[in-house]
């Protein structure tokens, strides 16, 4: 668990619940300690956990130490690939767009500027960081003249990376984020980062049939168990805008409960095959990788 969860409902109220529940649970911060990569096999030869499950930041620290832990047989819970997967925007179009997911047709650049070539047609378009979470630098760029638009453009590639590019998908001002604790769906209506104006309180709505189609398809596309996926619901039918591995599942009715259940019954799964047109992994399970909260046997 990364230094920006650190007071965070999830995952600390999961781990209390496990311990409650009688597991041993260690959590690791690799954001401000010293790990001994050439020992790590050992450490997991040893048994002292039956899973990993990771709760970090986009690029941070964590993510090394899953894939670290995935390559010596270790079950995590997400599979790494699977989260490599969603964290890189321009990657996780490519696999979506392969895997017959409804996403927008998506362009990637080192420099805003360069969107200038994307047909005016296509305009407005949203820009943001490949890498990019929780709405940071999401911006509405209405014609090419604003690509380069003082401050905002200069936020966009702030981190050195790649940024992305779609055309906007007309909407209410508000989407869909529909969470999914290992095959159970759960749908909220929220405002949409570029429509702040909308002052719609976050709240639980029913699912639409074909939007929970998409999102359990989201789930054998990428290999997720635990994540999230944004939705636009736009003039054609549902967009895919965003997919989350391990979401603050706000609005989900037990979340804590039901996040902690889905961690035991991933981490006994062990060597469960992941479902056909997922992704391949690395190790031998599919699941989030190990940087967080490590769950071990029950006492």
């Amino acid at each position: 668990m990364e230094e920006q969860y650190r007071h965070d409902g999830m995952p600390r109220d999961v781990i209390a619940q496990l311990r409650a529940w009688g597991h041993r649970v260690d959590v690791e911060w690799p954001g401000r300690s010293m790990i001994r990569m050439s020992e790590l096999s050992e450490v997991v030869a040893a048994g002292r956990h039956d899973a990993w499950v990771l709760k970090t930041v986009s690029g941070g620290p964590g993510l090394t130490l899953l894939e670290a832990a995935a390559t010596t047989g270790l079950t995590t819970v997400n599979d790494v690939r699977a989260i490599r997967g969603v964290r890189d925007k321009a990657l996780a179009a490519v696999l979506a767009r392969s895997g017959g997911l409804p996403v927008p047709m998506t362009y990637a650049a080192a420099r805003a500027e360069e969107f200038a070539a994307v047909p005016e047609a296509e305009y407005p378009l949203v820009v943001k960081p490949a890498d990019g979470s929780s709405g940071r630098a999401v911006r509405l760029v209405e014609r090419p003249a604003q690509l380069t638009a003082g401050a905002a453009a200069a936020s966009d590639g702030a981190g050195g990376g790649m940024l992305i590019a779609q055309p906007y998908v007309p909407n209410s001002g508000t989407d869909l984020k529909v969470y999914c604790v290992a095959g159970e769906l759960y749908a909220t209506e929220r405002c949409s980062p570029l429509h702040p104006d909308q002052a719609v309180p976050e709240r639980q709505v029913p699912l639409p049939a074909e939007v929970a189609r998409i999102a359990t398809e989201v789930g054998a596309v990428f290999g997720l168990d635990l994540y999230g996926v944004d939705v636009l619901l736009g003039p054609d039918g549902p967009v895919v805008v965003d997919i989350n591995d391990f979401p603050s599942f706000r609005q989900v009715p037990d979340a804590v409960a039901r996040v902690s259940a889905a961690v035991l019954r991933l981490a006994r799964r062990g060597t469960a095959c992941a479902p056909a047109g997922a992704l391949p992994f690395i190790g031998h399970q599919r699941g989030p990788w190990p940087a967080a909260e490590a769950v071990g046997g029950a006492r």
